[in-house]
């Protein structure tokens, strides 16, 4: 009897829309320790995309939303991906839950962008600020030892189509400003994609002891800022090299 694990949905969303997937520097996947993989966020497929890349179990953080939407839930359910709470609570059950699954030795996924670049679309080699939720989280984690992952997802080819009208969603998640606007949501569907996996940040046991203080805010601003960096460099390289 045929399994539909979360590999195989991820490849039959991806081979639905005739998506190329290509993959750079793989080798720097880490080994045999809990990772976050964190990564840039423009289109539906990122997830699916991810998931194809990393040959360890990835559970993806989503919208509160998309834990709300008929249809919509269930793929992102049968893709092991874990929606986020409401706002009220948002910030507290992620960390519950991340921290559960990065225990257990499972890895976690991440866009630290949020919303906005699935509402206002950009350019394939732009990316907008990071949150530095995943940093605080990768400092506190109950684990000796633990990776965070960059990764870029570089568009080479893509067509955005216009769906349903953003305002609706907002029956699904009241709290969230973006979906207070006129217009129709885009969907970018990507044609041509080739992931470029950047250096893994390792934190040790010994690294922990330092986040502390004043030092923790310090420590989690450098992580986020190390994890943009490197996306927004590979993006440079891989969109641009066709």
């Amino acid at each position: 009897m045929l399994s539909f694990t979360p590999h195989l949905i991820a490849q039959s969303l991806t081979s639905a829309v005739n998506l190329q997937l290509t993959r750079s520097y793989t080798s720097r996947i880490p080994q045999d320790i809990p990772t976050i993989v964190v990564s840039n966020h423009r289109s539906f497929l990122d997830a699916p995309i991810l998931i194809r890349t990393i040959p360890n179990t990835l559970r993806i953080a989503c919208h509160h939303y998309m834990g709300q939407t008929p249809v919509v839930r269930e793929i992102v359910h049968s893709l092991g991906c874990f929606p986020l709470g409401s706002a009220d609570q948002r910030q507290k059950l992620f960390f519950q839950q991340a921290s559960r699954l990065l225990t257990s030795r499972q890895w976690v996924g991440l866009f630290p962008e949020g919303t906005r670049p699935m509402i206002e679309p950009t350019a394939p080699h732009e990316i907008g600020e990071f949150h530095r939720g995943f940093a605080h989280l990768a400092w506190k984690v109950p684990v000796d030892n633990l990776a965070v992952l960059p990764i870029a997802i570089a568009s080479l080819s893509e067509t955005t189509y216009p769906t349903i009208p953003i305002r609706w969603l907002q029956q699904f998640d009241q709290d969230e400003p973006f979906f207070e606007r006129q217009g129709l949501h885009p969907m970018l569907v990507y044609h041509r994609v080739n992931v470029a996996v950047g250096h893994p940040y390792l934190i040790t046991k010994a690294k922990k002891q330092e986040y502390k203080g004043r030092n923790a805010k310090i420590l989690a601003t450098d992580l986020t800022k190390y994890c943009q960096d490197q996306i927004t460099e590979l993006l440079r390289e891989r969109t641009y090299k066709r």
